[in-house]
């Protein structure tokens, strides 16, 4: 039974339909794995004690011939910033150390709703600020490739979790890259949505088109699978976009066509990059050709969209925890420190900021008009020592912020662009190396079924953990 926590949500979904395998079976594998490496990696910080009695029931409701929902069984983890009603959601933070949601936020309910069993909360940085997954309530996440090395973050938990079995799928934000960093440092697929595709909600700050919700999974099928079951409008959010008639596993399941043309740049955001890793994504991206892809090597200046993000990243953070801010002494460092540079902000800042940020879109406005995607490394550095908040260097290049090696990441999150992480190799050290893949406006389905070809061309297998 242990292997079935290993296996893609989407060949669980098929086991579960054809009542060759329970929900009960799969969330026991889950929890098994929770308490063999949870203790090694501290993935999940909160587990659902009601789990095995929800996962009881729905085997009840397949018993009486229900449907089994398009996640029926499958366990998932829901990253600590997300409300999940009658569990423990801290936002890492010791200010809600003990805060209890009364409902679920609106992903969750989708999640409920499709069969899926919330398994637990994985672990963030406090408020989800940062790139490395540590906060004073729970400790540090660790990279299951190697345990010294980091998660990554901010969704470090839910990356860490999938690659050791705890969960099949993972629920996550992203602002500058949580979900693509941990995908890439962990060696799974993250999805940055186009925005308004997953509604937020419950939010400080509904007008929100910075921050995204949306999936983290083993496979690029598998982010499919739950980007089906979560995405569509809500008449509770004023951002959303029609989702009626898309079907992403479907798209993904077809294939990428003959023609497809694709544009590789080996460092976007101008910080330079780890030779290695470029390495590693310079291969996988060129050999792309040899599945009848059209490959060319660009140069691509995005350097100028790094103060506009840091301008707008600090507006984020007033609006977001503006209802807080009499709590400001009380954040941690990171947070603390992102609010007061957003109280400092001028408008003028923010002005230029939006400025560069319409530049932006109309780069890959003229992009697209050549090119269907753009591929480039979504990380500059290898996973680095995992009790470094972050690394103060690339390729020798001291950074200039705390957040300036997500610059490949947070540049991209300008666009409201649909961004994939998938992995495509392993370093020199044997440590996932993620390809970041961006698509057209609302282009969900072809840059998923872009990052499964990269996937299937380069299995990167799983790490050796020992409990």
């Amino acid at each position: 039974m242990e292997d079935l926590a290993d296996r893609p949500a989407l060949e669980l979904c098929g086991l579960v339909a054809r009542r060759e395998v329970s929900p009960v079976e799969l969330v026991e594998a889950a929890l098994a794995r929770v308490e063999r490496y949870n203790p090694v990696v501290n993935a999940v910080v909160t587990v659902n004690q009601r789990a095995l009695d929800e996962a009881h029931e729905l085997e009840r409701r397949l018993v009486r011939g229900e449907e089994p929902g398009l996640l029926c069984g499958l366990p998932v983890g829901i990253k600590d910033v997300t409300p999940v009603g009658g569990l423990r959601t801290t936002y890492g933070s010791p200010l809600y150390r003990d805060h209890v949601p009364a409902e679920d936020a609106l992903v969750v309910q989708r999640l409920r709703a499709a069969g899926a069993v919330i398994l637990g909360k994985t672990n963030c940085p406090e408020f989800a600020a940062g790139g490395n997954t540590f906060n004073d309530l729970f400790g540090r996440t660790r990279n299951p490739w190697d345990p010294t090395r980091s998660a990554g973050g901010s969704t470090g938990g839910g990356g860490a979790g999938l690659v050791t079995g705890m969960i099949a799928l993972a629920e996550g934000t992203d602002l500058g890259g949580s979900l693509r960093i941990p995908a890439s440092f962990c060696g799974v697929v993250g999805l940055r949505p186009s925005v308004g595709l997953v509604p937020t909600y419950p939010a400080d700050w509904l007008w929100d088109t910075l921050q995204v919700e949306g999936p983290l999974a083993r496979t690029a099928q598998d982010v499919a699978l739950m980007l089906q079951a979560v995405s569509g409008p809500s008449p509770v959010t004023p951002l959303a976009q029609p989702s009626a008639g898309r079907n992403f596993v479907a798209a993904v399941a077809r294939g990428v066509p003959k023609d497809l043309r694709v544009a590789y740049c080996p460092d976007i955001a101008g910080i330079g990059i780890d030779a290695a890793i470029e390495a590693v994504c310079r291969r996988a991206a060129l050999g792309l050709a040899d599945v009848g892809a059209a490959v060319e090597e660009i140069a691509l200046d995005l350097s100028f969209g790094r103060k506009a993000f840091l301008a707008l990243r600090g507006l984020w953070f007033v609006a977001q925890m503006f209802p807080r801010l009499d709590q400001l002494d009380g954040f941690g460092a990171n947070v603390a420190g992102n609010i007061r540079a957003g109280l400092e902000t001028s408008t003028h800042d923010l002005g230029a900021a939006e400025q560069a940020r319409t530049r932006i879109w109309h780069v890959f406005r003229e992009l697209f008009a050549k090119y269907d995607h753009l591929v480039t490394p979504c990380m500059a550095v290898p996973p680095f020592p995992v009790e470094k908040n972050y690394p103060d260097s690339v390729a020798g290049k001291k950074m200039e912020t705390y957040v300036d090696w997500i610059a490949p990441t947070f540049v991209l999150s300008l666009t409201g662009l649909p961004v994939a992480s998938v992995p495509c190799g392993l370093d020199p050290d044997g440590l996932p190396v993620g390809l970041q893949i961006v698509g057209k406006p609302f282009g969900e389905e072809a840059v998923l079924a872009l990052a499964a070809q990269v996937q299937q061309r380069h299995p990167i297998g799983r790490p050796a953990l020992r409990a």
